[in-house]
């Protein structure tokens, strides 16, 4: 049975997205892609049923990545149904916390950047108010942090480096 892996961010067009996105292609690329299945989400409203931001999925295509899906919003039932919900940043761990109140899901929430393996950030910043560097350097940060992720999930798997933008 495939582990179930939620990303979550404050809007769900930005970091979440790409997370996932990195994460599929690091999994397809590697012949793993039945291992898990990858979604996710944002603890606001603000952008539910949009695209990933258009310079966001820019940017990925310089890596000849891809990002797919829609915003939604965390629910409660994702902390049941998910077996790891990855959060970009503090607010966002607090946020995902706050919607089990008796702590039985707490386990399975977890940093993102906990998976760094060569970064050594404790969050992933949001670029959305930043210029074009910010959206590659969090795709560079969460290649680390996916690679390391699906390391210490998957058995073998060896993931390639972040490619060369074009």
């Amino acid at each position: 049975m495939s582990q179930k892996l939620l990303f979550v961010c404050l809007g769900n067009i930005c970091r979440s997205p790409t997370a996932e996105g990195i994460t599929n292609h690091l999994l397809r690329s590697s012949g793993h892609k039945e291992a898990i299945i990858c979604d996710s989400a944002g603890t606001a409203a603000y952008h539910i049923g949009s695209p990933p931001d258009r310079r966001m999925q820019q940017a990925v295509r310089c890596y000849g990545l891809e990002l797919q899906g829609k915003a939604r919003q965390i629910q409660p039932a994702d902390l049941r149904e998910f077996d790891l919900i990855l959060a970009m940043d503090r607010q966002n761990y607090r946020d995902i916390l706050s919607l089990d109140p008796q702590g039985k899901y707490a386990e399975k929430v977890r940093l993102m950047c906990s998976y760094c393996r060569s970064h050594s950030d404790e969050e992933v910043p949001d670029p959305y108010y930043g210029g074009e560097a910010g959206f590659h350097y969090v795709i560079e940060l969460l290649w680390d942090a996916c690679s390391g992720l699906l390391e210490s999930l998957v058995p073998g798997i060896q993931c390639p480096p972040l490619p060369s933008r074009a």
